[in-house]
């Protein structure tokens, strides 16, 4: 009974976090063409905007100019990830009914579906070397981290022994692991293994919720965010095998998406300390955190760092309700410049690679608790807000479904 009990509760702090998750946050574009984008441009940004009605994916220079819709589909496509080398962008569609990955070239060309099953399949992440994605999937009724060749080939289920939900799957920088959330022992903790699923190692155990793990660019450290309650959420850092734990922020707030700039000195976060959604910074180890962003609106989330760690870009609710804009700003907070303007939401936005710091992405959008995870507000009539929903029932469904079945 007791095991029973604790299954409920945990399951009700999960979809508490993933309800939490989904409703806390130019000129006229052209479709890309060749010869506009044969390869990538560094500096350039793909984001998420239902301006034409629905989820599409677009990309714009890193001033705002040349924005360019890469999709054309009357359905949802999301969570755009850069290819390492940024010649191709992985991304989530459910044009064909149900939620499943595919790519295409930067420039919007050569779209092809890598998965192809009933199921969900969402959170796409590349490896270092670009040679594979790693992504979840429900297909066997819960969530679980498969592994595929970048072409959609040798598709590979990793943890076969574990019966229960794992998720969050995140490349070391050398491609020779991968961290991830699993619940195990009652527990929702944060794990490592080798790339092919070997060698699996428990970093943490503690009682609250753990997500969203983010390797430092050298590989030496993890941070994640830890969920106290639903108004508590605190931002922790690890070192790769286990030990050295230490609390960044420590206040009665949400603090959560935790973002290394490129050179790993420091992190960027989202927190509602100050009572509404705000983009703050602070030194590697937890010191000298400050406020970059000071919006007393729909507030901004999804810090994104440029490659070369002078900029961020994020998502900002300051221009009216339900309007979610993208923003960028110099890594003080300085210069705060509009990227997108128009009507309807743009958000999750994607900086391209560098050729000198290729590996180095910072990405947002996977949906829900698979991955970053990210405020934005909530409006049942916009498309956005159906996607991330379907999002939410793909990975909640089996976890209420147990709940019932133990407790029945």
């Amino acid at each position: 009974m007791k095991k029973s009990i604790n299954w409920l509760i945990f399951s009700f702090l999960l979809v508490i976090t993933l309800v939490l998750s989904s409703c806390g946050p130019a000129a006229e574009e052209e479709l890309a063409t060749e010869e506009e984008q044969e390869v990538a441009h560094p500096g350039r940004i793909a984001f998420v905007s239902n301006r034409n009605g629905n989820d599409e994916i677009y990309v714009m220079d890193a001033d705002g100019s040349n924005p360019q819709r890469l999709t054309d589909n009357s359905v949802e496509e999301s969570a755009p990830s850069w290819s390492p080398d940024g010649s191709r962008i992985a991304f989530v569609s459910d044009r064909d009914g149900n939620l499943e990955i595919y790519v295409m070239d930067a420039n919007g060309s050569n779209q092809q579906r890598l998965t192809n099953n009933p199921a969900e399949d969402l959170a796409p992440s590349w490896s270092p070397d670009g040679s594979r994605i790693a992504f979840e999937s429900d297909r066997d009724e819960i969530a679980k981290i498969y592994v595929m060749d970048a072409d959609g080939s040798n598709q590979q289920r990793l943890l076969a022994d574990n019966l229960t939900a794992d998720g969050g799957p995140s490349w070391s920088p050398d491609g020779s692991r991968i961290a991830f959330w699993s619940i195990r022992d009652w527990r929702w903790d944060l794990y490592v293994m080798d790339a092919d699923g070997s060698n699996q190692q428990r970093l943490t155990n503690n009682p609250d919720p753990e997500s969203d793990p983010s390797w430092s660019p050298d590989g030496s450290r993890i941070a994640f965010w830890t969920m106290h309650s639903i108004h508590n959420f605190d931002i922790y850092v690890i070192d790769a095998d286990g030990s050295n734990q230490q609390h960044l922020t420590d206040n009665t707030a949400v603090d959560w998406n935790p973002s290394w700039s490129p050179d790993g000195s420091r992190i960027a976060f989202t927190s509602e300390r100050d009572g509404n959604s705000e983009i703050y910074v602070m030194d590697a180890d937890g010191s000298d955190q400050q406020r970059l962003t000071d919006t007393p609106s729909f507030g901004n989330s999804s810090p994104s760092w440029s490659p070369d760690g002078s900029r961020i870009a994020f998502n900002s609710g300051r221009d009216g309700k339900f309007n979610y804009e993208i923003y960028v700003m110099d890594a003080d907070g300085s210069n705060q410049q509009r990227l997108t303007d128009n009507p309807d939401i743009d958000w999750q936005p994607a900086w391209s690679p560098s050729a000198q710091h290729a590996g180095g992405i910072a990405y947002a959008g996977n949906l829900g608790i698979m991955g970053n995870v990210e405020r934005s507000p909530v409006d049942p009539t916009n498309s956005e807000d159906r996607t991330r929903r379907r999002a939410i029932i793909a990975t909640t469904s089996t976890v209420i479904g147990a709940v019932f079945e133990v407790l029945g």
